[in-house]
């Protein structure tokens, strides 16, 4: 939806590799404009482990950006638990505001400087997908924005039960969990989500009938 009303955003986004339907809604949505073959979300946090499991698995680094310290500390610590062979080159905590060019360029150089110290590179897991879409091109590593993610496996915060999830509730599970935060995402934006889609499904629709 950020994409859909800001065209920047949208026409930088659209330069990524890969975009993944991760909540039920947007599957459904697809599945309904023809994606048939959607049997699943690619749901970030899963995304999230089984790209520390193959990484483990082949010796690859990983860098971890975004949250807080203290999450990324847990969620380092939470990893290499579950995946003993995971090497973590690096963390950077979020600032939460947006970086003067000078810190940028600083955090940018020393992103690359870790990059050059292993053979085989590393891949780079975000939880601001903005900040990936901001770096395309600049940073030199795959670079995988996973959300909550970090607040998940870092244990600070709940995740929705399962069957919340599958019935695509996890929305109301985490508004009720983070309202400050979360309101306008999904009071404000969900609306429009369901609204702009039902436009396009009515032009779909109309479009094969004619």
């Amino acid at each position: 939806m950020e994409a859909y009303r800001d065209f920047t955003f949208a026409r930088t986004l659209n330069q990524m590799d890969l975009i993944t339907p991760d909540g039920q809604p947007v599957r459904w949505a697809l599945n309904l404009l023809g994606a048939r073959e959607l049997k699943d979300r690619v749901y970030g946090p899963t995304l999230m482990l089984k790209v520390c499991e193959r990484a483990a698995a082949n010796g690859l680094p990983i860098f971890l950006y975004g949250s807080t310290a203290e999450v990324l500390e847990r969620l380092s610590r939470n990893l290499q638990t579950r995946f003993p062979a995971l090497i973590v080159s690096g963390m950077k905590a979020d600032r939460f505001r947006d970086s003067s060019p000078s810190e940028d360029e600083q955090d940018i150089r020393h992103d690359q400087s870790i990059g050059s110290a292993h053979r085989h590179g590393r891949t780079r897991l975000s939880a601001p997908g903005k900040w990936v879409v901001a770096h395309l091109g600049r940073i030199q590593a795959p670079m995988i924005a996973v959300g909550a993610a970090f607040d998940f496996h870092a244990g600070t915060l709940p995740q929705a039960p399962k069957v919340l999830q599958d019935y695509g509730l996890e929305w109301l599970f985490r508004l009720l969990h983070e309202p400050k935060r979360l309101w306008r995402r999904y009071l404000i934006l969900n609306p429009l989500f369901v609204l702009s889609f039902g436009r396009q499904l009515i032009r779909s629709r109309a479009s094969l009938a004619g």
